[in-house]
């Protein structure tokens, strides 16, 4: 028997999918890959050296920015052997075990990500519509509290369905739509009884995710309101461009994740490349663009790697 196919049979293994009926040309994808991962990793490694070494960056936005940061950089580091393993002709098996813990990784992560966006959509509208309270509210050890609250719910809320998923039956093809495991993914697979998995699923999407998303926009209008009763134009465009890189790092986290959805709501009749292109958008895109958003539009990071980078030539 041939070892893929034994694979699909064997029920402790999984087979990864990079684009199907394109592998003749996965070692050129490969090169574009391969420069993202590097991107995000340096991209990502640069940000949190500068907020380690300069000291005025020492304050809470920039504490947010540097967990942020730190959350794009192990997303990348939870896939990239899976996809890089992929598309280099490595290894397209992935045990169980490591399936469901790199799934864990992947969605914990996902919803570190949208708490700390809500931690700096907060920093910001305390900072615009309370600047006066601004070093009260927002001292040392309640950034932490933030901090320890927003792993501690990515870590304990997705464990019960997590836990649950090791013990399933997967009597379908062991072959993913990824090249990485995702939850929905493993549960299309399963023969078991997957009724409680998606409900706290849908449930944890709508109370995390969902929720997060409506208290960032919550937080917007009042920003708005404030800012719109400035009577000075150019304070006006002071303290909205200070809003600028958070609001496309939302933009740049959202929109990925409500794409992959429609794709997998509606797109059956879609080719397979496009569910794993939109996959692969939802891990890359924001690990890769907030490096570049905020390095670009924060200005005392793009001061302080200007003149690291003159200090380096």
């Amino acid at each position: 028997m041939p070892a893929s196919s034994a694979s699909i049979i064997n029920t402790s293994i999984f087979i990864l999918t990079g684009f199907p009926g394109l592998d003749h040309y996965y070692p050129w994808f490969s090169i574009p890959f391969s420069s993202i991962y590097a991107m995000v990793f340096l991209g990502n490694c640069m940000v949190l050296h500068v907020i380690r070494t300069e000291p005025s960056l020492h304050q809470p936005m920039f504490y947010f920015l540097a967990m942020l940061a730190l959350t794009d950089l192990c997303m990348g580091l939870s896939t990239v052997h899976t996809v890089l393993g992929v598309l280099w002709g490595l290894n397209q098996e992935v045990s169980q075990d490591a399936c469901i813990a790199q799934t864990y990784f992947i969605h914990g992560l996902s919803s570190i990500e949208s708490g700390v966006l809500l931690a700096m959509a907060f920093d910001r509208f305390t900072a615009i519509c309370n600047p006066l309270r601004y070093t009260t509210l927002l001292t040392n050890s309640r950034v932490i509290h933030f901090m320890v609250a927003i792993l501690m719910r990515a870590a304990l809320s997705i464990l019960p369905v997590i836990i649950r998923l090791k013990f399933f039956h997967y009597c379908h093809p062991h072959i993913l739509s990824h090249s990485f495991c995702l939850h929905q993914d493993l549960l299309r697979l399963a023969c078991s009884d997957i009724r409680f998995n998606s409900l706290y699923a849908l449930a944890l999407v709508i109370c995390t995710l969902l929720l997060d998303a409506v208290l960032i926009l919550i937080s917007y209008v009042f920003i708005l309101h404030t800012v719109l009763a400035i009577a000075s134009r150019e304070e006006r465009l002071k303290s909205l461009q200070t809003c600028v890189s958070h609001i496309c790092a939302v933009l740049v986290f959202y929109i990925p994740i409500i794409g992959l959805t429609m794709v997998h709501r509606f797109g059956k009749h879609l080719s397979p490349s496009v569910h794993v292109l939109m996959g692969n958008i939802y891990i890359l895109f924001p690990p890769l663009m907030n490096p570049i958003i905020y390095s670009v539009k924060t200005q005392q990071i793009r001061s302080r790697m200007k003149k690291w980078c003159s200090l380096k030539m």
